[in-house]
């Protein structure tokens, strides 16, 4: 059995992280955190025309037909260089509208989503530290043909970002997923350590959407929205730890200190050790979780769990280590090891840090 990628993905790997390289740099990436809007249309025109947006969405709604193992290339790559763009959102919008919505639905929001006209962010729980159904405490109340929400979301990925937002609550008649345009709800742009991660509080408070705009969901698709999101995750925090492992291993060669490299000395060459091996274990887990997503189902859950369980705490340790063999410097904001640390203050708690996944190891094993 061939473990390895296939030559498409090996090529779209190279095509990405062309792109990082020449349109998308780290000093682009500054440059648009630091605009009020912090985003770039013409190259957010450019990812959907590349078909980054497109990868995981059946063909006969714009997309590509590719799988979960294919979008962990983009979301790896990017993540490398730190992209500020919404591509797991969208990603997790279009799967979402997938698994839930009509084909009337699918036929309106999909293909929108495939060449980026419609940028998406989903809001799914009311505590950003309680992932569970109960924690989803915003209402939508139904009428004959329209419906009104009410409630806040807080910490909602891109939402400054999107130009509509998927927004979960609790009706009589079960959980529901209503479309909405931006524009609807009040946003509150949250101040977070990563901003290239944009986050904003929703609230929803008397916004009525039709009901064609509403979709059915149930608690079984919720954890499968929750389970893609920590593996989208998972794959971020694999390419920035490979960025950062790289970006520190030079800095090692290049440092001097008492007549020689820093990287000669032990107490350097057993951080960068462990920070390898760390990485190659939840890189792994994450690449066998990705294959479960479309080839393995029944194992998705454990497999996700077991790559973010491991990740989120080992990526946070990763991010201090890089930064502290970076000495001084590494803290100071010109230098790039610094977002590294910032990006892995982010990761940690999405769709579940690791006290979340590893006791739904032990759930699911019977524990």
């Amino acid at each position: 059995m061939n473990f390895g990628f296939t030559e498409e993905q090996n090529l779209l790997r190279e095509q990405v992280e062309r792109f990082m390289r020449e349109d998308c740099s780290l000093s682009k990436v500054r440059e648009l955190c630091n605009e009020q809007q912090g985003f770039d249309i013409q190259l957010w025109g450019k990812i959907a025309e590349l078909g980054w947006l497109a990868l995981t969405i059946d063909p006969k709604y714009g997309g590509l037909g590719l799988k979960w193992v294919d979008l962990m290339v983009v979301l790896e790559e990017t993540a490398k260089g730190l992209s500020p763009f919404p591509i797991l959102s969208q990603a997790l919008s279009s799967t979402l509208i997938d698994s839930c919505g009509s084909e009337h639905q699918k036929e309106r929001w999909l293909p929108k989503l495939a060449n980026g006209e419609m940028i998406c962010a989903i809001a799914l729980y009311d505590e950003p530290n309680w992932i569970s159904e109960d924690s989803i405490k915003s209402s939508v109340t139904l009428k004959e043909s329209s419906a009104d929400l009410g409630g806040i979301k807080p910490f909602v990925n891109d939402a400054n970002l999107a130009t509509h937002l998927l927004v979960m609550a609790q009706s009589d008649d079960g959980l529901k997923i209503a479309m909405i345009e931006k524009t609807q709800a009040q946003i509150s742009v949250q101040p977070t350590v990563d901003t290239t991660k944009p986050m904003a509080s929703v609230t929803v408070n008397g916004v009525s959407v039709s009901r064609d705009d509403l979709m059915d969901c149930d608690a079984e698709k919720l954890d499968y929205i929750t389970n893609c999101g920590a593996l989208g995750t998972t794959a971020e925090m694999v390419g920035s730890s490979e960025a950062l492992l790289s970006l520190t291993n030079e800095y090692a060669k290049q440092r001097i200190q008492f007549g020689a490299p820093i990287g000669k000395y032990q107490g350097v060459k057993h951080r960068l050790a462990d920070i390898y091996v760390d990485l190659e274990s939840f890189k792994s887990l994450c690449y066998f979780a990705a294959w479960c997503a479309d080839d393995k189902p029944e194992e998705f859950a454990r497999a996700v769990s077991m790559a973010k369980g491991y990740s989120s705490d080992a990526f946070n340790q990763i991010g201090i280590d890089g930064v502290g063999l970076h000495g001084a410097i590494g803290f100071t904001d010109e230098y790039d090891a610094q977002l590294y640390l910032k990006r892995s203050k982010w990761a940690r708690p999405m769709f579940g840090d690791s006290n979340f996944h590893l006791e739904r190891i032990a759930q699911l094993g019977g524990i």
